[in-house]
């Protein structure tokens, strides 16, 4: 496993760099238990849903865009993007949701090289979080580029080859769960993101959305940081 911690210009001017390569998921199919059972993607936050600031943050990073949700697909319709349900049963948690982005990027994407899954519930997350994990894989086929901000890596926030589709069904359905057991059979480089400064405090650009409070202060984080 390698670390990369600094940043490349060239990526930061160009965020769109590998849009062509790539196709972006947002997981949507958690059971948002700490919000009391309501669908956290659909929580307001400064007046919008906080899928809708999830996908204009992403969209314009990669060349197609689907949410990740089980159930009835219609509570996404006001979004207008394709639904993709897990492609195997039982809830098997964000692991099968990278797998329903590999498995319809193989076949409506057949020139993208990588599917990249990011969380509804994390509103802050980089602007080049794509052009980053794609730079840092390379042109290494098999390679796995993990977001990770001070010394906590996020497996959500991840770039994950097309190639690797049938291996991760396979464990899945080998009842494999935690998504860096399955990492950790693979080639994984990790890459540190820097969140934005508030007060002279550094602000997690992994900041996660669980519970009420969290939304509360959600809503503090984004008055300061909107434009």
């Amino acid at each position: 496993m390698t670390t990369i911690t600094g940043h490349d210009e060239t990526l930061l001017n160009d965020p769109t760099r590998w849009a062509s390569l790539t196709t972006g998921c947002v997981l949507a199919g958690g059971l948002s238990r700490r919000m009391g059972g309501d669908e956290k993607s659909l929580k307001t936050l400064r007046g919008e849903a906080m899928l809708a600031r999830v996908i204009r943050r992403l969209e314009p990073q990669v060349g197609a865009l689907v949410i990740n949700a089980n159930g009835d697909p219609n509570r996404f319709g006001a979004f207008g993007l394709p639904v993709v349900e897990d492609p195997v049963p039982g809830h098997a948690g964000p692991l099968a949701g990278v797998l329903a982005a590999l498995r319809w990027t193989a076949e409506h994407r057949p020139d993208a090289r990588w599917a990249v899954t990011v969380a509804t519930d994390t509103p802050f997350f980089p602007e080049d979080l794509v052009a980053r994990l794609v730079g840092a894989a390379g042109h290494h086929e098999a390679m796995i580029a993990l977001a990770k901000s001070g010394d906590r890596v996020h497996p959500v926030f991840g770039l994950w080859p097309v190639s690797l589709a049938d291996d991760l069904e396979q464990a899945i359905r080998d009842d494999t769960r935690k998504v860096l057991m399955w990492v950790d059979r693979h080639s994984r480089v990790d890459v540190v993101f820097k969140g934005p400064v508030i007060d002279g405090t550094e602000i997690d650009p992994f900041f996660n959305v669980n519970t009420p409070d969290d939304l509360a202060l959600a809503e503090a984080l984004a008055e300061e940081l909107d434009p």
